[in-house]
């Protein structure tokens, strides 16, 4: 067998980019699942949840788009999952801090007209 420095550059190339993706995938995993316990905090919609957890099962699934040494697809869904997760968690930290707000106003504060100084 020919074993010359080009195929085993090529093959180690391959190795490296698999690892790397490999890598990337369970970072984006870790986030993700440390994420669930402060979007359940904050409020998050269904829709939103469903996301992260369609998310889960995608990569842990055998099913996959692409054949599994290459995980280009199981980083994409998570990606999507922490996008979707990231703008629901904006959305609940703007309607909880609305609520404060809100809430502040009608405690003992009285709105002054506008011809009062």
């Amino acid at each position: 067998m020919d074993t010359s420095p080009t195929v085993i550059l090529i093959v180690a190339a391959v190795a490296l980019a698999l690892v790397a993706m490999l890598v990337a995938t369970v970072v984006l995993f870790v986030k993700v699942f440390r994420t669930r316990a402060l979007l359940r905090e904050a409020g998050v919609p269904l829709s939103n949840r469903a996301a992260y957890w369609g998310a889960l099962i995608y990569v842990v699934s055998p099913v996959d788009l692409l054949p599994d040494p290459v995980y280009l697809d199981d980083i994409g869904v998570l990606l999507l999952a922490l996008r979707s997760l990231h703008a629901a968690s904006a959305g609940a930290a703007a309607h909880v801090q609305d609520r404060e707000r809100k809430g502040s106003r009608t405690r003992g504060t009285r709105p002054r007209s506008l011809g009062s100084p």
